[in-house]
């Protein structure tokens, strides 16, 4: 292209150099490209040549999302790797790219403890301190389902019982459908909450959903827990668009999971059901 030359890259450890990663603009120096034996050393130590565009920018036609792990790498000797097994995969692509084997054993050690990882686990929490630790310690959404019967203080109302064993059968079908993208928990300890439902995209609250209320009988007050079974997959859609840590939800994802969120106040309001359109947004997702 107009602009671009080959050059071959030289200088001291400390010269800062720019790099163009696939679109990704990056900036670092020869030191830290040449630390270790790989392909970057050779390109950034005058053995091999290398394109630089008009701008100074050395490009390289590789993905860019993974090249600020591989510096970390090349910087520290280790990194944090990303907890998906298709992130692993394109990440050790990268890795094996530029030649840094040390990287690719660590990712392929991960990626064999994937291959033998129960497939749905779900945390029983028992204190905030657990929380707190589960929370900082993962990268995926996460639902939390409170369901603690012993802080109701009244009677149950008609049909109470049967919705709240929904609502937990409702949680393990989840679990057992996005265990692998989705952190789901579940809280047995200390909050007011008898049967509530919370919904957490890059550790904030994105909503909640709560299924008990007080109501008054004739002559004492009752619980009431309802199964709300179409807003729960609503907001299941919405947190999974969270699944990207590094940028907030697209766009085009949110018009077709927030369909028809707006019309929630006075309940769903399609004609399709909504585990089928919970399906269907999921494979769209996936396209």
């Amino acid at each position: 292209m107009s602009g671009e030359q080959l050059t071959k890259i030289t200088g001291e450890p400390s010269n800062y150099v720019k790099l163009n990663i696939g679109g990704t603009l990056h900036y670092t120096t020869i030191g830290t490209l040449t630390k270790h034996n790989n392909r970057l050393q050779s390109m950034f130590s005058g053995k091999t040549e290398v394109v630089r565009d008009s701008d100074g920018f050395v490009i390289i036609e590789r993905n860019g999302k993974y090249f600020e792990t591989i510096l970390n790498f090349l910087r520290d000797g280790s990194v944090p790797l990303p907890e998906s097994k298709a992130e692993l995969t394109e990440l050790n692509a990268e890795a094996k790219y530029y030649m840094i084997q040390e990287l690719q054993n660590i990712i392929e050690t991960a990626l064999k403890k994937k291959k033998i990882q129960l497939k749905c686990v779900v945390p029983l929490l028992t204190s905030a301190e657990e929380e707190h630790l589960l929370f900082i310690s993962s990268r995926k959404p996460v639902i939390k389902l409170s369901c603690n019967r012993h802080n109701n203080k009244y009677s149950y109302t008609t049909n109470s019982d049967d919705n709240f064993l929904k609502n937990l059968e409702l949680f393990d079908k989840l679990s057992l459908q996005f265990g692998g993208r989705l952190l789901l928990i579940k809280d047995v300890f200390g909050t007011a909450e008898i049967c509530c439902w919370y919904f957490y995209g890059h550790s904030q609250k994105i909503a909640e959903v709560c299924c008990t209320s007080i109501v008054y009988g004739t002559d004492k007050k009752n619980t009431k827990v309802e199964y709300p079974k179409a807003r729960i997959f609503e907001e299941t859609l919405n947190v999974l668009l969270y699944e990207n840590f590094d940028k907030g939800p697209d766009a085009e994802l949110m018009k077709v999971t927030r369909g028809g969120i707006a019309a929630l106040g006075g309940g769903y309001h399609s004609d399709e059901d909504p585990e089928d359109r919970l399906e269907r947004a999921d494979r769209l997702r996936r396209k």
